[in-house]
């Protein structure tokens, strides 16, 4: 072997260690059970039932065929250009859902994206938006998880195309896309602009459907809330900004009365997806679906694309 060769081949060694230490983000940059993230207090069901609404989990996580929404055995296909998810089983059943789980499992799964075995979740699961989350609302949510009644049973495996395919690679994700703090309360905005933003980019995850992502499925961010890509099919999913294009002719009690009964300001009603969210919503209170609107109200304007009529 000559001198070139072995150099190419210590090279090739250092490029192969280096990429796994790098997507082994769990390990190396993730959630240390820090002090930040340890609850302040025993959990709050009650909390935990309207930020269970609020963050929709049914939504995905309702078992697919079931009757009972409250069924959280999972299953029910996202299909995407990267390929299907199926969401997993989070009902209190101890071997196929989260009745094992720890506070800190719970919560490092919420901030961080990581299974308690290790293995990092694909970003399909909006731990992007939930890692803003106080500690003490995701173990209230955790808490009120655990009165639903036990689901046997686990979903298929994700069904994904290659590269994507390949779970290790979430880790890179997660070091050039994850990023973001619990959200505080801004001293310069009201209380109800600040329970609004907390639900609306925290709990709620509305950044998730309502704004285009890059190649990789990151949010772009000076796009965010400004529309995007309907996963189910043909059309976009509306700009929620206060611009010409999204949301510039509403006003906030007309956000807030979609948020409460699907109808538009025209009387039209929602469909698809939104119809689910808006099924979610209806159990906010009127005083939290206003602190919504609200919010959405006070965001700069950013062009999207104009749906056609």
């Amino acid at each position: 072997m000559n001198l070139a060769t072995r150099l190419l081949l210590v090279f090739s060694v250092f490029v192969i260690a280096a990429g796994y230490w790098l997507t082994d983000f769990d390990a190396h940059f993730a959630f240390r059970g820090d002090g930040r993230w340890k609850p302040t207090r025993a959990g709050d069901p009650a909390n935990g039932k309207v930020l269970f609404a609020a963050g929709g989990c049914v939504s995905c996580h309702a078992s697919s065929g079931a009757d009972d929404r409250l069924h959280l055995g999972g299953g029910k296909p996202l299909k995407t250009p990267f390929g299907t998810f199926y969401p997993p089983n989070i009902s209190p059943d101890p071997k196929d859902g989260i009745g094992r789980w720890t506070e800190t499992q719970f919560i490092r799964a919420i901030r961080d994206g990581t299974a308690p075995d290790g293995r990092p979740y694909y970003p399909s699961f909006p731990y992007t938006s939930y890692r803003h989350l106080s500690p003490d609302d995701a173990i209230d949510i955790f808490t009120y998880i655990r009165t639903l009644p036990p689901v046997s049973g686990k979903p298929p495996n994700h069904d994904l195309t290659f590269p994507f395919s390949i779970r290790r690679g979430v880790g890179l994700w997660k070091l050039a896309f994850l990023d973001g703090s619990v959200i505080e309360p801004e001293s310069n905005h009201s209380e109800s602009w600040n329970r609004g933003r907390y639900l609306v980019d925290g709990v709620g995850h509305c950044a998730e459907c309502h704004s285009p992502r890059n190649f990789m499925g990151a949010i772009i961010d000076e796009k965010r809330l400004s529309g995007g890509p309907n996963l189910e099919g043909k059309g976009i999913v509306p700009n929620i900004t206060p611009d010409k294009t999204g949301l510039a002719a509403w006003s906030e009690a007309d956000i807030a009365n979609l948020l409460k009964d699907g109808f538009t300001p025209d009387f039209d009603s929602v469909g698809g997806s939104m119809a689910e969210v808006v099924r979610n919503t209806a159990e906010l209170s009127d005083v939290d679906r206003m602190a919504m609107a609200i919010y959405l109200k006070s965001l700069p304007p950013i062009q999207g694309q104009m749906r056609s009529k």
